[in-house]
């Protein structure tokens, strides 16, 4: 600190640097900026430099408001007017886990440095930065320094969960929480090319400060996902290199060491960076080693954000350029995966620098441990399986047709920037329609949700009622993988499988067997079909056989007695482009 001061002096610069010196600078790189202490920090720099905006973005659960720090080097805010400049966008989110706060200090210093010397940024010019400085702010007043076990420093932290104890990096697609819907506001306003997404790491040990949890390159498809894998992620490794913080994959390695290598984390739409990928949106999470010392997490977080702006300002109209072709392409495209798989079959061979993985007995339970010497360092040539492959494919409908019930699904859609209009008149519409015949659901609860997976479907083709109201949203938009990934029901992170759609699973309506007995009798004599189906079933289950109430149930399920409504998912695709309700 003292060395610091000292060089101001000489520079004859102290008034202009020591009143914004972080609390992770005054500290020695031991601590972090409160909430508090963060937000007056910006606010300070918002009020002495007129390239900085800073704005309330409405209230988060916390009951404190989300900001967001907008950086213009033109004193320029209008984004519309930005965009025609040819100005890029990048996005820097905070403190989602506030335990993890290397990018908030990062962040800090990265835009007082860019004001104090701009000459030593010049590439700054040419892109607008934003800053969410702390985005689960009730994390981060629940403050402590016990709850990051197994991570060095800093001193005192903020926690995990946020003010109503969610995940907020589970939470992008559900948006259960309020920040999570302030975020979708902030992120459609300004349509980011870049997002990066601050974290630290748990897990394997290995000779890296830094990793990269990037978009991955199939899921974000086409042009765009080559460019990221081709020229973003190398620019940025080398970059990283360069400054001294030689970066490797995220090292998804749960279960196992990563001497044998590793699987690319899966981006689901639920994390940062596949919610951002539904939007042609590059996205990376910066994930820092938890057993490096905090300094040094901060400095390579520091370094990743800045080499982050020296690519927009080289590559950024490549990337915008690329970022609009997708997103044209995206409103005809006839296919899009809903859920995927890695494909072991392929592999990309990267040089691994990690610790020699070796097991010795515990001294608690006597069993052994796993320990990783860091007296042995080794450099090995391992297999990085970053290729996904489609397992679950459906064609686009022309559109989806929700009804108005569900306002709950559809406020997220126009939250999202899906373009949609009611119904002007009652109709009866040709639609496909899906049945649930089978789904998983977890025992558990897991972020406020018991979650549905292995959800199995049948799909009828039949005319539909629709009232006045009811909402028509066509497939022919920028917005189609969200729409797609969203409302089919097998979609890995759809909301059919986050719970929006439950009350179909439950029959609200049934019948009392003794009553129902002679009316499925007449059933069976007037309908032969059915009671050759019935026989059937007698046949090849002999459990069945013996159950009375299961054949008259069966009975039941099968007439015209049975409820609609019971595991029939209330949102129907639309072959056919109509003209009633067809948005302007």
């Amino acid at each position: 600190m003292r060395l610091l001061i000292t060089l101001c002096l000489l520079l004859g610069s102290v008034p202009a640097f020591t009143q914004y010196l972080t609390r992770f600078e005054q500290s020695s790189g031991r601590q972090t900026a409160t909430y508090e202490e963060g937000i007056a920090f910006y606010k300070t720099l918002a009020k002495h430099f007129p390239q900085v905006r800073m704005t309330e973005k409405g209230l988060t659960d916390s009951g404190k408001p989300l900001h967001l720090v907008l950086y213009s080097s033109s004193k320029v805010f209008d984004l519309k007017k930005l965009r025609a400049e040819g100005k890029t966008i990048l996005l820097i989110n905070n403190a989602i886990h506030p335990g993890e706060p290397d990018g908030v200090d990062a962040s800090m210093m990265l835009l007082r440095d860019l004001l104090i010397h701009p000459a030593r940024y010049p590439e700054a010019k040419n892109v607008v930065i934003a800053i969410i400085p702390f985005y689960n702010i009730g994390g981060a007043l629940n403050r402590n320094s016990t709850t990051r076990t197994n991570q060095n420093g800093p001193e005192t932290y903020g926690f995990r969960g946020n003010a109503r104890n969610y995940d907020l990096n589970r939470d992008f697609i559900k948006s259960d929480t309020r920040n999570a819907r302030c975020f979708a506001s902030v992120f459609h306003e300004l349509d980011p090319d870049l997002l990066a997404d601050t974290h630290v790491s748990n897990g394997a040990d290995y000779q890296y400060v830094m990793t990269l949890d990037y978009t991955q390159k199939d899921k974000l498809g086409g042009k765009l996902g080559d460019f990221n894998n081709q020229v973003f992620l190398p620019f940025m490794y080398k970059h990283l290199k360069t400054a001294g913080y030689e970066a490797t994959p995220y090292v998804n390695a749960w279960g196992q060491t990563p001497d044998k290598g590793f699987v690319q984390f899966p981006d689901w739409p639920r994390y940062s960076t596949g919610y951002a990928a539904l939007f042609h949106t590059i996205g990376v999470m910066t994930e820092t080693h938890m057993l490096k010392p905090y300094e040094q997490r901060v400095k390579s977080t520091y370094a990743y954000l800045l080499g982050n702006i020296r690519f927009l300002a080289e590559h950024g109209r490549s990337l915008a350029k690329l970022r609009t072709e997708a997103k044209e392409a995206v409103k005809t495209q006839e296919k899009f995966a809903v859920t995927w798989q890695v494909d072991k079959s392929i592999n990309t061979q990267i040089d691994f620098k990690g610790y020699e993985a070796e097991y010795l007995p515990s001294k608690v339970s006597g069993t052994e441990r796993l320990y990783y010497n860091r007296q042995k360092p080794f450099t090995k040539t391992i297999p990085f399986y970053d290729t996904y492959k489609p397992l679950d494919e459906v064609t686009r409908p022309a559109a989806y047709i929700v009804p108005q019930g569900w306002h709950h699904v559809i406020a997220l859609l126009q939250l999202n920037g899906v373009m949609m209009k009611q119904l002007e008149k009652d109709a009866e519409l040709e639609v496909e329609t899906y049945h649930i015949t089978h789904t998983e659901t977890a025992k558990v609860p897991f972020e406020g949700h018991y979650w549905h997976t292995d959800v199995a479907l049948r799909t009828e083709t039949g005319k539909v009622g629709f009232r006045k109201g009811d909402w028509y949203i066509p497939v022919n938009q920028w917005t189609n993988r969200y729409i797609i990934e969203t409302l089919e029901p097998k979609g890995v992170d759809s909301f059919f499988k986050w719970n929006f759609f439950d009350t179909i699973l439950q029959a609200k309506e049934h019948f009392s067997s003794y009553v129902f007995e002679d009316l499925a009798a007449e059933l069976l004599d007037k309908r032969p079909a059915l009671k050759q189906e019935l026989e059937a079933k007698r046949q090849s289950d002999t459990t069945f056989a013996k159950d009375g109430n299961a054949q008259l149930a069966y009975i039941y399920e099968h007439s015209e007695y049975s409820e609609k409504e019971y595991m029939r998912y209330p949102v129907f695709r639309l072959m056919k482009e109509i003209r009633t309700g067809n948005p302007d």
